[in-house]
Formats: structure tokens, sequence, C-alpha cells
């Protein structure tokens, strides 16, 4: 990871993708806003009015990239884009996710720079005349509107509670990556495309943290301007933010403190695997008090613990996969049978080590680590392959 150069800390001023709308080829086209969409239905007219009104005189278009909204916001940008071509639509089927749209949003793109912004209207539009001034340039690879720098503010936007969770993730950034922009979980942001050209196969398409991911996988130091702004509160919608969006902002620090040798993904998978050990403890232990014969307490427990990490695994870590009615239950029978292949494979290299050097927790570890292995390959390449 390399530190970046904050060159400005403030300015202040006055299964494959569908497009709807015939994508951009304009000449001069300068600015694309990437805006990444779920359920967003009655924020879209709203924000493209305020950007016609935020970007005038600017050669510009705005890519909403949907996550296959269950309210149809799709239908709505088509309608827009039939008298407007500045309007473009990117229809994701079956796949999930805020960092992978605005990754393929970015990448549909022809513009030399690409701004994000979520659709809610928290994001300060108006900022983006600004940030587009301070990318002319050429000597800023990013610019990001901060919440937490000059004039900047959360407060309208954020409770106190996360508020204080925005602060503690920002302070585990800083401290573990070595960022150096005051608010590296912005999600209004601007960057030119060839960098995130250059970056793409290095960066996760889970998670909410984009910006993060851009910072923590350059190879070289970034050039990073910021521009404070005032967050502000939701009108339409609902938040996505919820305990999943958190272990994988967890799973993507892991991630890039390891240099990508730990995937957000299998931090994800770890940690669900540790839940089901307790809950396959706390089930045994609940079944011998019960007066339950210990082989039967322990297939009953073990029953539980592969339904736990089943159904955890399938809301979290591969929530972006996620198997739903008569798919979720051949998914859970898949996942069992493969387990147990992955405990007989475990046994055997453990009993194994045990011949060899009769060590029992060098065995016990060296079978564990196999199982584990064994079970988060299966459960990517076959219960959950796309």
């Amino acid at each position: 990871m390399n530190s970046s150069q904050l060159i400005a800390l403030d300015a202040r001023d006055g299964d494959s993708a569908v497009s709807f709308s015939p994508p951009a080829q304009r000449a001069g086209l300068e600015l694309s806003v990437v805006v990444p969409t779920f359920n967003e239905r009655e924020n879209v007219i709203p924000l493209v009015e305020r950007l016609r009104k935020a970007l005038a005189g600017i050669s510009w278009e705005v890519i909403f990239v949907d996550d296959d909204s269950t309210d149809r916001t799709v239908d709505v940008v088509r309608d827009l884009s039939i008298n407007d071509p500045r309007i473009r639509a990117i229809r994701r089927v079956h796949r999930r996710g805020l960092a992978g749209a605005c990754l393929e949003g970015i990448l549909s793109t022809s513009a030399p720079i690409v701004a994000v912004m979520d659709a809610d209207l928290q994001h300060d539009e108006t900022r983006l005349a600004t940030m587009l001034s301070m990318m002319r340039g050429g000597r800023t690879d990013l610019v990001v509107a901060t919440r937490y720098s000059g004039d900047g503010s959360s407060g309208q936007g954020f409770n106190r509670i996360r508020q204080a969770g925005s602060h503690m993730a920002i302070g585990m950034a800083k401290r573990l990556l070595k960022v150096e922009t005051s608010d590296p979980m912005s999600g209004f942001f601007m960057v030119r495309r060839t960098l995130i050209d250059e970056l793409a196969p290095k960066l996760s398409q889970q998670g909410f943290k984009i910006l993060l991911d851009i910072i923590a996988s350059s190879p070289m130091p970034l050039s990073i301007g910021e521009i404070s702004y005032v967050f502000r509160p939701r009108i339409h919608g609902e938040s996505k933010l919820d305990a999943s969006v958190v272990l994988e902002y967890l799973g993507l620090l892991v991630a890039k403190w390891s240099r990508d040798l730990i995937s957000p993904r299998m931090v994800l998978f770890g940690l669900v695997g540790l839940s089901g050990v307790v809950v396959h403890l706390s089930m045994l232990r609940l079944l011998l008090t019960a007066g339950l014969p210990f082989a039967a307490g322990q297939a009953v427990a073990m029953l539980f613990a592969v339904v736990s990490n089943y159904t955890l695994n399938n809301a979290l870590t591969y929530r972006d996969r996620r198997r739903r009615g008569l798919h979720f239950l051949t998914g859970m029978m898949m996942f069992a049978a493969l387990c147990s292949l992955g405990v007989l494979a475990g046994t055997g290299v453990s009993s194994l080590f045990y011949s060899q050097e009769p060590q029992w927790w060098l065995a016990g570890l060296a079978g564990a680590v196999i199982g584990a292995g064994w079970n988060y390959i299966t459960s990517s390449m076959i219960t959950w392959r796309r």
C-alpha cells in the first residue's frame, strides 16, 4: 500500500449487463456521472433535474447502474433517456453490490473523467463543477467530496450512532491502510477513467466502499484533492446500510492490509465458520444437558451448525449470488454434502500428520485448514457458482 499525496485540503465555490439507452459517444464528452441504484425510483427524476442545473455548460452524461430494482427504477431512467440521450441505464441481473455497480458504470463510459455519487440526493451535486475544475488541471488523480474537512458536515444525514460508526471506520482505514484523505469512506468522488482502467482487475466487486479500494489498490501514490460538502438527509427510500455492509467493510480492510492475499469473501466465510463453531458447541451442550446421548447430540449439533453456516453464507458471504426458493434448499443439500467431504479430507490429513508427528494440536490445525480451504473453494465454485 502506498500513501497518497493530498494536494488540496479544501475548495470552496458558490448476468450480463443490458443497456436500455444507447451509449453516449458524443464528441467532446467530458464528464460521466455514475449513480448506482437499488429501489431509488422516486429519486431519479429529482436527481436528473439537479444535475441539469449543476452541470450547465458542461458536456456530461449520467449512467444509472441498477441492480434489478423491485420498484422498476430502471423504467424511470428509460423514460427519461428517450428525450435526453445524456441519460443512460445499465441493468444488472443476478448481481448485487454497490462497488461492482460503480465499476461497471465507470468502465462503460468514454468520458475521461467520472464522478460517482449516490441516488438518494444526500450528495451535493452543486460541488460537481468545482470538482471538475480541480481535475482539469491534470495534476489531480481524484477529488474526494469530504464531510470531515473545512465546511463539511455529516450531522444532517447521520444520527449519532452512524456518525460514531463512520468516524470509527475512517480511523481504522487510516491506521491499517495509511490513507491520507479525510474521508476515505465517502461515496462521492471524481476520478480519471484511465486510473480505473488500470486498477480494475485489483478492485473488489463486493462491498460499498469503492473509494477506499481505489486508494489502497494503487501501486503508486495518488494526487488527491478534497472539497467539503454538507451531507444531506435522505428524503425518499431507505438506507442500504446493514450488518452485512459492516462485515464487508471489515473484509475489505483485511484484504487490502494483506495486499489482497486474503479476499473479502474469504474473511466473511471464515467469520461465518467461527459462528458455526459457537452454534455447534452451544447446541451440543444444550442437548447433553437434556440427557441426549453424545453421539446423537453431536449429530444434531453438527446439523444445526451446517444449516447456520449455509444460511449466513447465503445472506452475507455470497449475497451477490444469493440462492432463493427451491434453489435455497438444493444449495443447502449441496453445501452439506461438500462439507462432509471436507470433513473426510481434513480427517485424513490430520491423521497423516499425527502419524508422522504426534502433536495433537498440529495435526488438528492441519486438518482444520484443509477442511476450511476445501469448504471455501467448493462453496465458491459449486454451491454459489456464478
